[in-house]
């Protein structure tokens, strides 16, 4: 009885030590998952500040990252390198065997063989039932060997006509390589904006980077104008530092301060600009390229009406020599920006806006868009076909509706207008002398020069050139950074059509002479 008592008492304190065995297990396997737990929310919130300080530094890299790389796209290796398959018929390649001879011979009779009644006949039978099976079989395998040759020619013939295809597909290909090349070495418009387009789509960004972008060259001055979409400002992020909180098993955020925000949204800009215009020029290895004109917009929505709205955040127009002579390495962006005479919004971050130093749609639509633009010449008066007086007149009539009051207007000594006109606009308006000049060739800086002279000499607050051609790099970098506008052609023959509807086009006469030699 006794034995049987100790024998249960021992059982049941087996019992208590496996249960609590089993629970000391239990909260050790707890506390390791709590631990294991802990560790990859912490993790996770040191993943998600590395992304931010990459993010950061991505931002802040933006152009210096772009220094170390050649954006030069050699034209002909974009032509495609045939690469032709071999020849592979499968099964069809491989002939069948023929049917042996020898299987259908049927052996000789023994001279024993020979004896017996019959025995020849029904040899001679054997015999010619196996020279008829293995005539059958002969022509059997001559008909299938047959459809087996003539598939294998039809599948030769089929990759033959492949492979001329592809030839001439790579061929047309090729030409159309040196067409473009051909063409963007002659500045023609159009291969020449598919060219840049092609250098600056392959500039890498990170991803949330909009990077549409509008190009228009016209190549009598070499003038490329980039219309370029910014991010907006939540690329910087808002949040500057992760934190996760045991105690409460959550993560919080520190904000980014706004002033590092909108200072780094500001150099972002900055260095997307000074990219842009270093990609260009770095990538023009023929010189197709005196001046660049880049503004950068931002395309948003207005929170009053609820429409799309595009805004200008950065304007600049720099030449060759003078952007050529940075050390980029070294500059601070915005800084860099300020010695280009470049306008950059007051507050980005605000959208606040600045005034392109060359409208887009001012340039020439046909160095833009393909269309029509001969079908109403015709119809159209030719600004270089007018007198002097009508010349004048048009002018004259052309900043009056643009909102200026002409005071006084004289035929200039080159058969161009010299006019003195006021902006009546409080602040920003005060006195402008204008000039305009009818040239075939591309208008000197002297002109320039001497246009900035009379605005001193008069007073004035602006001056204004316009001419039927162009304007070179040396008159843009003398312009830069006075109170300069320099019209062209196309500019002229915009603002005419937008301000006193007046379709006109500018055709030089064979037998026009400038006036004068301009240098």
């Amino acid at each position: 009885m006794r034995a049987m008592e100790s024998a249960q008492t021992k059982a049941a304190k087996d019992a208590e030590k496996a249960r609590k065995d089993y629970e000391r297990a239990k909260a050790a396997g707890q506390k390791e998952q709590a631990r294991l737990y802990t560790e990859s929310r912490i993790a996770q919130v040191q993943l998600q500040n590395e992304q931010l300080e990459q993010r950061k530094a991505a931002l802040e890299h933006l152009l210096l990252d772009a220094l170390s790389v050649d954006p030069y796209v050699d034209v002909q290796s974009l032509k495609q390198t045939p690469a032709f398959p071999p020849f592979d018929p499968g099964s069809i390649a491989v002939a069948e065997v023929p049917p042996p001879p020898y299987i259908y011979t049927v052996p000789e009779l023994t001279m024993l063989q020979k004896l017996l009644p019959g025995a020849k006949e029904k040899h001679a039978q054997e015999v010619a039932k196996a020279q008829e099976a293995y005539k059958t079989h002969l022509a059997e395998y001559s008909a299938r060997e047959n459809v087996r040759q003539q598939a294998l020619a039809e599948a030769r013939a089929k990759y033959d006509q492949q492979i001329i295809l592809e030839r001439q597909k790579i061929a047309i290909q090729h030409e159309e390589i040196d067409t473009l090349q051909h063409e963007i070495q002659s500045g023609v418009p159009q291969a020449v904006i598919a060219y840049f387009s092609m250098i600056l789509n392959s500039s890498i960004y990170p991803e949330d980077f909009p990077q549409d972008i509008k190009l228009a060259y016209v190549p009598e001055s070499k003038q490329l104008v980039i219309e370029y979409d910014l991010p907006l400002f939540e690329v910087v992020p808002e949040v500057a530092l992760y934190k996760y909180v045991k105690a409460r098993d959550s993560i919080t955020e520190t904000a980014r301060p706004p002033a590092q925000r909108k200072s780094l949204y500001a150099s972002v800009i900055a260095q997307v600009t000074l990219r842009t215009l270093h990609e260009l020029f770095k990538a023009d290895r023929t010189e197709l390229l005196d001046t660049l004109v880049f503004n950068g917009y931002v395309a948003s929505v207005d929170k009053g009406t609820g429409r799309s709205i595009r805004t200008c955040l950065i304007t600049v127009r720099t030449s060759r020599d003078v952007f050529t002579e940075l050390n980029l390495h070294q500059v601070d962006p915005q800084a860099c920006l300020a010695v280009l005479n470049a306008s950059l919004s007051k507050s980005p971050s605000e959208l606040a806006p600045v005034r392109p130093v060359l409208e887009f749609k001012m340039v020439d639509p046909r160095f833009i868009e393909e269309e029509d633009v001969l079908s109403g010449l015709d119809q159209r008066p030719n600004l270089m076909e007018l007198t002097p007086s009508e010349f004048e007149s048009l002018i004259t009539n052309l900043f009056q509706k643009m909102g200026l009051e002409t005071r006084q207007t004289q035929a200039s000594r080159d058969g161009g207008v010299d006019c003195v006109a006021y902006d009546p606009r409080p602040i920003f308006g005060g006195k402008v002398v204008i000039q305009a000049k009818r040239y075939k060739n591309t208008v000197g800086v002297s002109s320039v020069r001497d246009l900035y002279g009379t605005m001193q000499n008069e007073g004035a607050s602006k001056g204004i050139l316009v001419t039927t051609s162009g304007y070179g790099k040396a008159s843009y970098e003398f312009a830069d950074g006075k109170p300069l506008e320099l019209l062209s052609g196309s500019n002229l023959l915009y603002l005419l059509k937008e301000h006193a509807d007046i379709e006109a086009k500018i055709q030089i006469p064979e037998s026009w002479n400038d006036p004068q030699v301009d240098l």
